[in-house]
């Protein structure tokens, strides 16, 4: 059989390659790529139709082989097929159709078909990912709207340093899915370039209209460089950077929840549900949840790396290291990113925010020193680096009395203020800045952790999600208008 397909060959591939390359990558082909490769073939037909190598009949009885073909239908056969997907495909469908016209698969090649077919599952790839996102984020506001007026300590270098809240917090985690949601939707654009008609590297030589190829297969334009379209993936290096990115991002805010879900802090707490016990300590109660998630969110950045350099050094020209090696992970990737999401999702919409041990958190903390030295500058007059140095110096010798800042002493501040040349007019409405009730009210502009603040911001993440939700809805829509059209043009589907 093998001679059927090539005379250059005198056998097909031997067994250690079926084994370890080509029966894996054909199984893979099969189970993600089948979709791609049949509209790409049948998209194919409507040109040959088009330009006169196929007639009517011809084109419609390989199209409607094409589209009855299943999985199961394809078999990695060193022999029959040299275990190759396309020529697979191509030998099932001639097994079914009654006479295939000779000029099938005429001026073509497998380069700018599998480029196709993998930038169209990587598509759907990218518009799920992007859909668990939007997902995710809504979780994360609704989670955020009930928590924009309960005080907690932010931390900088884990130290207490400002009064924030949790849903001022949660309010960041929402804004930056929305940013990586948002940048999907921009790199699906970015990409949405069809490969198809370029041929092996330099074009074909029949009249191919190129634009209509990229149409019928819901693309918004084709690759406008031939060897671009084989040779180039970038959009391996764009989803897997757009990824990778989310995943650091989301693995920061995951410390920090764990972090806070831990006895130490005890901010926050999981039902037992999400919650695991030691083996050995009875009294523990665990959320290895979060580490879960962590976990899978280095896999997705680890495996950035895999994809990028699996490009490294490799010749511009369609290759197997390129077009598949490189790129064998990107589902992986998606994978993790997903479950990452739908786990870290699950902890914060059923966490429970501990207000008292937040409020405990504040207590022996002078964390509202900033707001002390902005009042001693701006009611006392003290320049801004003196009032710095005046509240430093209160904070440090109140700590050292044992005073908790509940506690003020009027007379220690004037005494610091005076040995800094300074006379105090008010020494207790400057110290009343230290009280954590009112840190969150003393808050103001755009972004800041006052309540009123944090609430219209998540009015307008909402709303910005929600623009996100039309946008991947009108590209998933375009191309089952696509793929409707496509199949209409044969007769299939009741077109």
């Amino acid at each position: 059989m093998t001679s059927s397909l090539t005379g250059r060959l005198t056998g097909g591939p031997a067994r250690l390659l079926q084994e370890e390359a080509l029966a894996p990558q054909f199984a893979y082909d099969r189970r993600h790529l089948l979709t791609g490769y049949v509209r790409a073939e049948k998209a194919l037909l409507a040109e040959y139709l088009r330009m006169g190598v196929l007639d009517a009949d011809g084109a419609t009885t390989l199209a409607r082989a094409l589209d009855a073909v299943r999985p199961e239908d394809l078999d990695a056969d060193p022999d029959a097929n040299l275990s190759d997907f396309a020529f697979a495909l191509e030998g099932v469908v001639q097994a079914a159709a009654d006479d295939v016209p000779a000029a099938w698969h005429v001026d073509r090649s497998r380069n700018d078909l599998q480029a196709t077919a993998q930038l169209m599952f990587a598509r759907r790839l990218l518009l799920d990912c992007a859909g668990a996102c939007l997902a995710f984020g809504r979780t994360v506001l609704g989670a955020a709207a009930p928590l924009t007026d309960v005080p907690m300590p932010g931390y900088t270098h884990l130290q207490a340093a400002q009064v924030i809240s949790p849903g001022f917090y949660l309010a960041a985690l929402a804004g930056e899915t929305l940013d990586a949601t948002r940048r999907m939707v921009a790199a699906y654009h970015d990409i949405d370039r069809c490969p198809l008609g370029a041929g092996a590297m330099a074009g074909q030589e029949l009249d191919w209209d190129r634009g209509r190829l990229a149409a019928l297969l819901g693309f918004a334009a084709p690759v406008p460089h031939a060897l671009t379209a084989v040779a180039g993936r970038g959009w391996h290096l764009a989803l897997a950077g757009e990824w990778a990115a989310l995943a650091v991002t989301l693995s920061r805010f995951t410390t920090d929840l764990m972090a806070w879900a831990g006895e130490a802090y005890g901010f926050l707490a999981l039902p037992d549900e999400l919650a695991a016990i030691s083996s050995a300590m009875p009294q523990k109660k665990n959320y290895p949840i979060f580490e879960r998630v962590r976990g899978r969110l280095g896999h997705v950045a680890a495996l950035a790396t895999d994809v990028f350099t699996g490009q490294r050094n490799t010749p511009y020209a369609n290759s197997v290291e390129v077009g598949k090696e490189a790129g064998a992970n990107l589902l992986a990737m998606a994978d993790h990113l997903r479950s990452a999401l739908r786990l870290l999702g699950a902890a914060i919409d059923a966490a429970e925010w501990r207000h008292d041990r937040m409020w405990s958190a504040l207590g022996p903390t002078y964390i509202g020193g900033f707001a002390l030295a902005n009042a001693l500058c701006l009611r006392e007059a003290l320049p801004w680096r003196a009032a710095q140095v005046v509240a430093g110096r209160y904070v440090r010798a109140a700590m050292e009395r044992g005073l908790p800042p509940d506690r003020p002493d009027v007379p220690l501040l004037r005494e610091l203020a005076a040995g800094e040349g300074h006379r105090l007019t008010d020494p207790a409405a400057a110290l009343a800045a230290l009280a954590p009730e009112t840190a969150l009210s003393r808050w103001r502009g755009l972004g800041s952790a006052h309540p009123r603040r944090v609430d219209d911001l998540l009015t307008a993440q909402g709303g910005a999600f929600d623009g996100v939700e039309l946008d991947l809805a009108r590209l998933r829509q375009a191309d089952a208008r696509a793929r409707t059209e496509l199949d209409g043009l044969f007769g299939i589907g009741g077109g």
